[in-house]
């Protein structure tokens, strides 16, 4: 047995109660520290970039006479329409039933044609703007795999020409704004109203929910397959986003367990997916590799909103309706590369008649002026082999549809009281190749009118440059 001398029992507990205390005082500040880092890392802000969108102001209006396409396939003649505090008011049949104050301005429609208004589900204006140059080329972040980390957002140039062509041509109220498709992830999408503002957050669909860019097939094979590093081939897309989806479902059990050290943004966005909070949009072609991508999405734990460009999307139109997603696709873009070879014009109408859901997308500065005539090819094509589709129904698939994809239909898509006041006043039926948009309003404002030459929108770069020897 150890004995101390009186004289240093002192000594010897406070020594003792140091050799005690120490380690656990430690223990408690690495434990203090550990769990403020991992509140931090669970506790983030997931909206650092937040919209500061506002309506332009508007006036109660009123559109009497018109042929209506409320965006549901439902078709009025002879209709009336209300807007009202930058929502819709009011649709009907009958001027009676509804409550028009005495200030409304009234729009004689007789002869023309309302729609909601339209949507654009895969645009790539402000990240590659107008004019085509490298300064300009931001749509690709091209130096790994798999950018999660990337948001869209980050590149959009609000003083692309390309807005307000898209508006006054096309009648285009608002678009989902996605990264290119040379990785397996792009990044985040970013939803916006088309509106003039400095600002990408000044044009950021208020409520809309992000989407994640995913892309299969050709494109990322190529891409990184010549550098030397997975993947090279269609397996290797389908073994790396199998193992990034282990790596994310890893990450979100750490995070919910509180064992988060550090934030990680390219996995805040693959969890925010797992959560049901990010939708996916996937570019992907070919039939096989769409019916994959479900089973792998199964796997992983997340659903996919739409596949992109799907030329091959007819093939498996039973599937794409049984786990409720949307084709976007072109009318009749194909035979560019290998995989989109297998097309046919009338994969809308085969869709359709599968019951599942179509929408018309654009992914080109031009071909998003006319999404309406593009609509009308593909019902063409669908007539031609028996399947009659009504202008109505058509008429879903540049609104409500794109709307259902991109996780904004409770908001706009669609002519139904309490929604956006977006909407398009058409010089005639806007499935004819003759027609173009006469008014064109977003949240009840006005901000084209083909009759009013001040009210036809400018990008401040099509302003152009004043010599110092001009200014007068």
């Amino acid at each position: 047995m150890t004995s101390v001398r009186p004289d240093r029992l002192g000594a010897f507990v406070a020594l003792s109660l140091a050799i005690a205390l120490a380690p656990a005082g430690a223990r408690d500040k690495k434990d203090k520290d550990e769990n403020a880092a991992a509140s931090a890392a669970r506790d983030f802000d997931k909206n650092p970039f937040p919209s500061t969108y506002r309506p332009y102001p508007g006036h109660t209006t009123l559109i009497t006479g018109a042929t209506v396409f409320d965006g549901t396939g439902k078709r009025i003649d002879n209709g009336v329409v209300l807007l009202r505090d930058g929502k819709v008011a009011g649709v009907g049949g009958a001027l009676a039933d509804l409550d028009v104050p005495a200030d409304a301005v009234r729009i004689d429609g007789r002869g023309k044609f309302v729609t909601p208004g339209v949507i654009d589900a895969h645009s790539h204006l402000g990240v590659y703007p107008s004019p085509a140059v490298d300064s300009h080329s931001d749509g690709n972040e091209a130096t790994a795999p798999a950018t999660p980390q990337v948001w869209a957002e980050h590149s959009v140039w609000p003083q692309d020409p390309g807005f307000a062509r898209a508006l006054a041509n096309g009648g285009v109220t608002s678009l989902q704004i996605l990264p290119g498709s040379a990785n397996l992830v792009g990044g985040r999408s970013v939803t916006l109203k088309n509106v003039y503002a400095r600002t990408p957050q000044g044009m950021k669909f208020p409520g809309a929910p992000y989407s994640m860019k995913m892309a299969c097939g050709e494109n990322p094979k190529r891409v990184y397959g010549g550098k030397g590093q997975l993947p090279s081939t269609r397996m290797g897309n389908m073994a790396a986003n199998r193992a990034m989806w282990i790596k994310a479902k890893e990450y979100r059990a750490k995070r919910e367990a509180g064992k988060l050290e550090t934030r990680d943004i390219a996995m805040e966005t693959l969890a925010g997916v797992l959560d049901g909070e990010i939708l996916v949009q996937n570019h992907c072609y070919r039939a096989d590799e769409m019916a994959l991508v479900l089973d792998m999405a199964k796997e992983a734990g997340y659903k996919v909103a739409a596949f992109h460009h799907a030329v091959e999307a007819y093939k498996i139109g039973d599937l794409l309706k049984a786990n409720d997603v949307c084709s976007a696709i072109w009318a009749d873009w194909w035979g560019f590369k290998m995989e989109s070879y297998d097309a046919v014009p009338e994969n809308a109408g085969i869709l359709y008649k599968a019951g599942a859901c179509v929408v018309i997308h654009s992914d080109d500065k031009n071909g998003i002026q006319r999404l309406n005539q593009e609509a009308a090819k593909a019902q063409g094509s669908a007539a031609r082999a028996g399947i009659a589709i009504s202008d109505e129904e058509v008429v879903r698939w540049f609104t409500l549809n794109p709307a259902k994809a991109i996780g904004v239909e409770k908001l706009t898509g669609s002519l139904e009281p309490g929604k956006m006041g977006d909407m398009v006043l058409w010089n005639g039926n806007p499935l004819s190749s003759y027609s173009r948009p006469e008014k064109v309003w977003v949240d009840g404002a006005l901000l084209f009118d083909a009759m009013d030459s001040k009210r036809r929108p400018v990008a401040d770069f099509e302003l152009g440059q004043v010599g110092e020897g001009d200014v007068k």
